[in-house]
């Protein structure tokens, strides 16, 4: 019976995590007393599966690991040294890059520049925005699992879900978040939404949440693909955001949602959908559609085991 790969990687994005341990393969994650970013553990909030396993920060080192993913610069420039044996920094390693460059957005090298270790981009727009060197570049799209709940729309609103959006400003649309609903009803989820928004709700319950509003909108000018949009499309409800990033390959415009770079036509189309409810159902079965086909959950987890045993089939072999 072959044995499963024994992936060590930190706690980064929950929502991600839970999704990358659909695979077929273990994943080991340190955890301390003090729960800083990366270190988290397993937490409360997702599901997660027996093959998600937490390792005290300070016994990292007496492991044995088939394979390092690192998910932020602090996790390469700095975590890997803290708690990483020479021998695990020594391990097949792959760099998961989950944004585009918060610097200049075209001219921005990446801080992680080692050939042997092989790079990874959640989307085309971010690989085509980085200047990712002479390092092996790849794109593995997200994956996202199919909620048990299905989309309703019965509240004649729409719902954003963004966390901490009055904090991050321009970049993720706040300016526009507060436009739009001076025309509009529209309601916002997540964490530090303050006087804004609803508050946070957890992962688990999200589905179940959203899938009543009439429609998704996304804000946002600059950011990867969020994994909120695909998980809005894959339980069929209509997505609106404007046609920046990855988004503006994602939506056909006027069939599986609205994109623009226009605030007011996309007003127009929110309008519309409130107005029509049959037209919001059949947009957001369009928009079912593709996510089933392009945001599969077995296409994500399979392109990442396919991965893992490529960067990992000499270990593996030698072990066997």
């Amino acid at each position: 019976m072959k044995r499963k790969i024994n992936i060590f990687t930190w706690h980064i994005h929950g929502s991600y995590l839970y999704y990358l341990s659909q695979g077929d393969y273990n994943i080991y994650i340190p955890v301390k007393t003090v729960k800083t970013e990366g270190y988290y553990g397993r937490g409360k909030t997702f599901p997660f599966g027996s093959n998600v396993i937490e390792v005290p920060a300070d016994e990292v080192k007496n492991m044995e690991f088939d394979c390092i993913l690192f998910q932020t610069n602090q996790n390469y420039l700095f975590d890997q040294y803290e708690i990483l044996s020479a021998a695990q920094r020594a391990l097949p390693r792959v760099y998961l890059e989950h944004d585009p460059p918060r610097g200049h957005p075209t001219d921005t090298r990446h801080v992680m520049n080692d050939p042997e270790v092989v790079f990874v981009h959640v989307t085309h727009f971010n690989k085509l925005m980085w200047d990712n060197g002479n390092v092996h570049t790849t794109v593995i799209e997200h994956g996202v699992t199919l909620p048990k709940v299905k989309y309703t729309g019965k509240i004649n609103k729409g719902i954003v879900v963004i966390n901490n959006l009055p904090k991050r400003g321009r970049l993720l649309g706040f300016d526009i978040f507060k436009e739009v609903r001076k025309h509009i009803p529209i309601d916002l989820v997540g964490m530090g939404t303050g006087e804004y928004g609803l508050g946070e709700i957890l992962h688990p319950q999200l589905p179940e949440f959203i899938s009543q509003y009439r429609f998704f909108f996304n804000p946002i000018r600059y950011t990867s693909l969020g994994l909120a949009i695909c998980e809005a499309m894959i339980m069929g409800m209509p997505v609106v955001g404007l046609a920046t990033t990855e988004l503006a390959t994602v939506i056909d415009n006027g069939y599986s949602g609205f994109v623009h770079t226009d605030p007011d036509f996309l007003i127009r189309q929110m309008k519309e959908l409130i107005d029509d409810p049959k037209l919001a159902m059949q947009i957001g079965a369009n928009g079912q559609a593709v996510a089933m086909e392009r945001f599969s959950i077995r296409r994500f987890v399979r392109d990442w085991e396919l991965l893992f045993q490529l960067v990992t089939k000499d270990r593996l072999l030698k072990s066997a």
